[in-house]
């Protein structure tokens, strides 16, 4: 029997961690003199953007960042947050892209809760920064990246040291030490909403990073040198990857500080723009605001969206001014998106209905993962492939997250049986793809944004005038989806709906709160369990939708 261990060891000729580093290292060298990063007509080269992150993970390092450290980000889309995905990597350190909707509250937690040594802080973020290293219990070391468009406040107490100064006296990483010793380390701290309590800190993998990021180029066909307009926020799942993406395909990120729909317009027009991401919201802000303008575009734009699937009417509009949808699915704990609508040449035949019907499916896993699938929470088997028998969307393979931080019990909770339970409740078709019926966890996403019904009505039975109350998912236009509340009120008591949203905003960050009230009896089981499944049928007839 012919032995294929004997003398055949990996070794450092065969065998090296698999990390995004490396893909940013391959793209300096192939194509230094392509632009990286584009912002306010100002042009980074690939060489230029390398030897800067070089210099950073430099300066982090001196700092004492290692593979057991967190590198806290609270910054928009500005190219400062670009670099961070490269250089925190390069360092070792973890790095954690805060939400930069969150309020302080939010923030001060996440600071706490990942144990952050450092917070790079955007200038137009100062006051939710400042205010929540007022609360959090962490002192981590401060670095300010200024925006000239919004400049830190004269009154800035916090202190730190400005971006540019803090990597400017550290000598580069030397391009041999780049890389972590194991592509099981930790690179990423991504915090999702959950549906109880405080957020939980999902973890990444270098080895995770990297396939995934290869997962979007094979995926979307990405031709080489794309340019990327930077409208997903990079704190989603570190953008879905995508700064590795384009390292991988020497892309360049054109940066924007806020997905506006002029902005986002500009934007394409002027940068020349192949690709971009968003929720749906963001797909339809920029296909409202070409209609308004009477503009098509000159040559069509890729966009990859996820989340509530885009409506049908929506896919049509876009695609009449120019826009070609690929829709995606996935979560925080695979990375972002880890399933795609593939599409078939033969459903180019279908009726344009048909077609949007088909391209709002969540269709069927990325190269990359391992295996996508529908199955019995209970016995683990299976549905079968006939459209309409449900079960929970379960995930295995490569990019799935390494676990929640400090968490053991939502660990293993999540990954009993062998896959990684998603909540999400969805049909598989005969032809493979999964169609996403309903979510038992009762998230609710609004413009790509996850929300906790159930942190919303923590807040809600802080009114002195609710008795109970119940939040469920409405559909909505704009945001896709966007909280009602249902509230019993006390014996006696009255109050209006814009009194209960008022005191909802002054507790939530704004897109958290109710858009909807109903002051009605609230549905419930002989146990006494509200019947939240009546609530959304309540919502869709409430709505109009």
């Amino acid at each position: 029997m012919t032995d294929y261990h004997q003398g055949l060891a990996a070794g450092p000729a065969n065998h090296t961690p698999l990390s995004p580093v490396s893909l940013v290292k391959r793209t300096a060298q192939a194509f230094p003199d392509t632009p990286a990063i584009v912002f306010d007509g100002a042009v980074q080269s690939w060489a230029h953007t390398y030897e800067r992150c070089r210099r950073l993970a430099g300066a982090l390092r001196v700092e004492g960042v290692d593979g057991q450290t967190t590198v806290a980000a609270l910054c928009r889309n500005l190219p400062a947050a670009v670099e961070l995905a490269y250089a925190v990597p390069m360092s070792r350190g973890v790095l954690n892209m805060i939400n930069t909707r969150l309020d302080p509250e939010g923030v001060a937690f996440i600071l706490d809760h990942g144990e952050a040594a450092v917070l790079f802080v955007d200038s137009g973020l100062a006051a939710v920064a400042e205010a929540a290293l007022e609360i959090a219990a962490r002192s981590p070391t401060l670095v300010l990246i200024e925006d000239p468009q919004a400049p830190f406040p004269e009154d800035w107490r916090a202190g730190g040291v400005p971006y540019e100064d803090f990597m400017a006296g550290a000598a580069p990483v030397a391009e041999d030490d780049l890389l972590p010793s194991d592509e099981w380390d930790a690179i990423a701290l991504n915090y999702t909403s959950g549906t109880t309590g405080n957020p939980k800190g999902v973890v990444y993998h270098h080895r995770g990073a990297y396939l995934n990021a290869i997962g979007n180029s094979v995926e979307w066909s990405l031709p080489a040198h794309p340019r990327y307009l930077w409208t997903l926020p990079l704190f989603h799942c570190n953008g879905w990857c995508f700064p590795w993406t384009l390292a991988a395909k020497a892309g360049t990120s054109v940066c924007l500080r806020a997905p506006t729909g002029p902005d986002i317009l500009d934007a394409l027009r002027s940068e020349a723009v192949t690709h971009m991401c968003g929720a749906p919201i963001v797909l339809n802000m920029a296909t409202t605001q070409a209609e308004a303008d009477a503009v098509t575009l000159p040559a069509p734009v890729a966009f990859m969206t996820a989340g509530a699937a885009p409506p049908a009417a929506v896919l049509a509009r876009a695609e009449q001014v120019g826009f070609a949808v690929t829709h995606v699915y996935g979560l925080t704990e695979v990375y972002g998106p880890a399933a795609v609508c593939a599409w078939r040449d033969e459903w180019n035949e279908a009726p344009a209905a048909e077609q949007a019907r088909l391209r709002a499916r969540q269709g069927v896993n990325y190269a990359v993962l391992e295996e996508l699938s529908v199955r019995d929470p209970e016995t683990l088997a299976e549905v079968p492939a006939d459209g309409a028998t449900m079960g929970e969307v379960m995930f295995r393979g490569n990019v799935v997250m390494k676990g929640y931080l400090k968490n053991p019990e939502a660990t293993t909770a999540a990954f009993a049986g062998g896959h990684f339970r998603s909540g999400d409740l969805a049909v598989r078709h005969a032809d493979g793809h999964v169609e996403l019926k309903d979510r038992s966890k009762d998230i609710i996403i609004s413009g790509g944004e996850n929300i906790s019904s159930i942190e919303v009505e923590g807040v809600l039975y802080q009114h002195p005038d609710v008795a109970e109350a119940a939040v469920v998912a409405a559909p909505d236009e704009k945001w896709g989806e966007t909280p009602m509340a249902f509230i019993e009120l006390r014996p006696g008591a009255s109050v209006s709906s814009d009194a209960v949203i008022a005191f909802c905003r002054e507790r939530l960050a704004h897109f958290k709160c109710p858009r909807h009230i109903a002051f009605e009896p609230l549905p419930k089981t002989s146990t006494g369990k509200i019947q939240k499944f009546e609530l959304r049928a309540r919502a869709l007839a409430a709505t109009g939708a």
